[in-house]
């Protein structure tokens, strides 16, 4: 599903942009994912879907 219909971004491209680089704020997913950059209308699902991804995200990242 397209959450950002302004720049076609969907809802599984940030939750892997999430999971991979675990943003700490909507600012920082913005730098990495171009949400919410024209209308707006998507930073709320974009939030929700970042707060979802982050609670199931392990608290430290292994070190290979």
């Amino acid at each position: 599903m397209y959450v950002c219909l302004c720049n076609a971004v969907s809802d599984k491209t940030l939750r892997e942009v999430v999971r991979r680089y675990q943003p700490k704020s909507i600012q920082q997913l913005r730098q990495l994912v171009p949400v919410g950059k024209q209308c707006g209308k998507c930073i709320r699902a974009a939030r929700e879907i970042m707060d979802d991804e982050m609670k199931n995200a392990p608290l430290y990242k292994e070190i290979a």
